[in-house]
């Protein structure tokens, strides 16, 4: 029964959690919730983050030959798909502070001993085969306007991308499809992560519930994607350091924007 256990559950039946309304105004009370968990203990939790800027870093240097330029920004942008799944440990930080347990580090990865697992493993998998899919598009994308032939170097590729029609068309049509592909994976994941944490409602469940929660609150959850977007922005840009700070505020704070969306 394990397969069905992923797709229903401990219960092995589908769970609907009900799902509350809320303003955009609750997202500040969010954010500093998210914070205030960050700081109780930031040495432990910027180790966590660091993960991200390391990751981040390798991508860049791997990505830096002239064959993979057109795929750099994919990458880094595509990164942060795969932020629900990263922040899995913060949530069940988050959780345990909560409940008033003890909240070292270590416990972050006691994920793994969640009968949820199996549910977390199943939407990890939906999340990876979607930053797969947005590489490809991308691709495909630069292909269909640029051709087959590789940059001759990273200066004359920033150069055509930022000064000739093709490159702004090459802007417009990746960022257009990156939004898409943002935007479904905000839907679908946002706050399935949280709930597998805190309950085994199997796969299809966390993402179900995900989704009304998003068509319940679509103004409020998409300032909350453009809050995330911006910040992993500035995070970012002095070579992804300030992820370790901004990865962990976000994730802490995924878990108070999940209390107050599902009852």
């Amino acid at each position: 029964m394990a397969d069905f256990h992923v797709i229903g559950g401990a219960t092995k039946t589908l769970a609907h959690p009900q799902i509350r309304k809320i303003q955009v105004s609750d997202l500040s009370d969010v954010l500093r919730a998210g914070f205030s968990d960050f700081w109780d203990k930031p040495s432990h939790y910027a180790f966590l983050g660091l993960i991200y800027a390391v990751v981040g870093i390798a991508l860049a240097v791997w990505s830096s030959g002239a064959n993979a330029l057109p795929i750099i920004f994919p990458l880094a942008s595509g990164f942060a798909l795969l932020g629900p799944l990263a922040a899995v440990g913060l949530y069940e930080i988050s959780r345990r502070k909560e409940q008033g347990a003890d909240t070292s580090w270590q416990h972050a990865v006691e994920v793994i001993r969640s009968p949820a697992l199996p549910s977390i493993i199943a939407v990890g998998i939906f999340i990876f085969a979607i930053f797969y899919l947005w590489l490809t598009a991308a691709e495909s994308i630069y292909q269909s306007i640029f051709g087959l032939a590789p940059p001759t170097s990273a200066t004359a590729f920033i150069q055509e991308v930022l000064t000739t029609d093709r490159g702004w068309h090459l802007i417009m049509w990746g960022c257009g499809i990156g939004f898409l592909f943002a935007l479904f994976t905000l839907a679908t994941t946002f706050i399935a992560f949280p709930l597998m944490v805190d309950r085994d409602v199997g796969a299809f469940a966390a993402v179900e519930t995900s989704m009304r929660a998003f068509f319940a609150n679509p103004i409020p959850v998409l300032a909350w994607g453009l809050i995330v977007a911006a910040l992993l922005v500035i995070g970012s840009i002095p070579f992804f350091v300030g992820l370790a700070i901004v990865v962990p505020v976000l994730g802490h704070a995924t878990w108070p924007l999940y209390r107050k969306l599902v009852v």
